[in-house]
């Protein structure tokens, strides 16, 4: 009886707000896809360029490697940010190059680290979270 070599597959996370983005990262010929749909008509465009721009600063490693990414929850916007986070966290592990991490880094940190920062809820006494009402004494 031959056992075949199971394939390791590597999932790398990203965040953004309350949407959550996996992405699945391969050997290939530069394909990209977005819960199933390619990246070249991936709508709306400015969501797309924001996935796209981890894989314009990769430069040609974009052509070696198929990424899969499933992403749910939030905005378009946030899911994009999502998306991004996830795809240059797989491209930093898949080439281990140190000089990749640090372009990124100098380009935007949030695309390897995230961001933290959420929406305050909405408190009592006013329209939203910090505004209040005006009172005059005299």
């Amino acid at each position: 009886m031959t056992r075949k070599k199971a394939k390791t597959v590597e999932l790398f996370p990203g965040s953004r707000k309350t949407a959550r983005a996996t992405a699945t990262i391969k050997s290939g010929v530069g394909k990209v896809r977005i819960n199933g749909v390619p990246i070249e008509i991936f709508t709306p465009t400015i969501a797309r360029d924001r996935i796209l721009t981890p894989l314009l600063l990769a430069g040609s490693l974009r052509d070696s490697v198929d990424l899969l990414v499933e992403v749910k929850g939030g905005g378009f916007m946030g899911q994009a940010e999502a998306s991004a986070i996830a795809i240059t966290r797989a491209i930093a592990s898949f080439t281990k190059d140190s000089g990749f991490k640090r372009e990124i880094t100098e380009f935007d940190k949030h695309f390897l680290v995230g961001d933290p920062r959420r929406t305050e809820p909405k408190k009592f006494g006013g329209p939203g979270p910090r505004r209040r009402k005006q009172k005059s004494y005299r």
